[in-house]
């Protein structure tokens, strides 16, 4: 019998399961998913092969991080010609900091980059050899505001005046085969981008607005149209003003609130923000990193698709500017922030990685959870959120 297909059980930790930390109960494992211990043991009448002790740890699922432009010396858009070799290298090296899936994001780009590279985001079943799992592709742009660019080049920036055909014809996909896109980051002011959000849906495609100067209706209005996230909350939008709070103001919107996106490295958002964001809307708080090829490097010159930026020990900037390009924080340490700036408790910090991105994503059959049928992506975390040990698929990761 090999390992996999073996029943691991684990005991004495405390589960974050449904809002709270449950205390008393197990973890079942098979073939890599959860499965359900009652029917499995109890009707069955089996017992577990392997039985694994947590020691008291607090048990969560693996970290989600749904925009990471790439890291330890790999940028998801520059590096074409290495990128297969590249998602190897961060798949494994985000591992270390709890992460166990995410969405590889490309910065906006022309089209030749997108038909050089889309093939090489399919998703990927994550494993300890491999690394995490890749959830498929964040595009983030180039359907954006060139008022809002950020670190985005400003060449590459287009509209859509002809519908989801602009869409095809910049990202190389057909109608019915989404190409490896999980996420798109629109602007919906843009020329024709308000009426293809729903075509953008139907084809199954998550849309986040964000890098946008919208109104507050036009991004109540691009949420009615099916947009349910916010890229990267208070960056590349339109700042609060009490008349019109631009994207700002969807946090206390009476219409439906869509999930979104927040970097709690304390430089892209100062902490008092996150908690307002967080006290107006907990539910919808998606952690990210934005984290770009200079995370879990020194400081030096690095690049982001086709601009060179500067990392000092904290932050970068695009070179010659005082522009941010990417944070180079690491999940683990946002989940920590997470819980300082706001106050909230240890479930909260940790869904905010955990289940909200799964829910944003629609995939909380197969990540976010510890429900049956779930993979068994686990993390082992002391009361100060340290990741002590990491499985990917029911096995651990053994670190070198």
């Amino acid at each position: 019998m090999s390992v996999q297909s073996k029943v691991l059980k684990i005991i004495n930790g405390r589960i974050v399961r449904d809002g709270k930390i449950v205390v008393g109960e197990y973890l079942y494992v098979k073939d890599g998913k959860f499965i359900d211990g009652k029917s499995h043991f109890w009707e069955g009448r089996s017992t577990p092969d392997l039985v694994l002790d947590a020691k008291n740890a607090i048990i969560a699922p693996g970290y989600i991080d749904i925009q990471l432009n790439g890291a330890v010396g790999v940028d998801f858009t520059a590096d074409c010609d290495m990128l297969a070799e590249g998602l190897d290298k961060v798949s494994k090296a985000i591992l270390k900091w709890g992460c166990t899936a995410y969405c590889p994001t490309i910065v906006s780009s022309h089209p030749n980059v997108y038909s050089e590279s889309m093939h090489l985001f399919a998703p990927r079943q994550g494993d300890v050899r491999n690394g995490a799992e890749i959830l498929g592709a964040h595009l983030e742009g180039p359907f954006i505001s060139p008022l809002k660019f950020g670190a985005h080049d400003v060449e590459t920036l287009r509209v859509s005046p002809n519908g989801l055909s602009d869409f095809e014809s910049c990202y190389n996909f057909k109608r019915g085969e989404k190409k490896n896109i999980a996420l798109i980051t629109v602007a919906p002011e843009m020329e024709g981008i308000m009426e293809t959000i729903p075509e953008l849906v139907d084809e199954d495609i998550i849309v986040s607005i964000g890098h946008s100067s919208a109104t507050s209706a036009q991004a109540e209005k691009a949420i009615e149209n099916g947009a349910t996230l916010v890229t990267h909350m208070f960056n590349a939008m339109q700042q609060f003003h009490h008349r019109d709070p631009g994207i700002i103001g969807v946090l206390g919107s009476s219409k439906k609130k869509p999930y979104y996106g927040i970097i709690c490295d304390g430089i892209h958002c100062h902490p008092n923000s996150v908690k307002i964001a967080y006290s107006s809307h907990p539910a919808g708080v998606v952690l990210v990193t934005d984290a770009m090829s200079a995370a879990g490097l020194p400081p030096g010159q690095y690049y982001l698709g086709n601009m060179t930026v500067d990392k000092s020990e904290d932050r970068v900037y695009i070179q010659g500017t005082t522009i941010l390009a990417g944070s180079v924080i690491t999940m683990d340490q946002c989940v920590k922030n997470f819980r300082s700036f706001t106050g909230c408790s240890i479930v909260e910090a940790i869904e905010a990685a955990t289940l909200h991105p799964a829910q944003a994503l629609n995939i909380t059959h197969k990540k976010g959870t510890f429900n049956a049928g779930a993979d068994a992506d686990i993390l082992f975390l002391d009361d100060e959120l340290n990741v002590e040990r990491v499985f990917v698929a029911g096995e651990e990761v053994v670190a070198n």
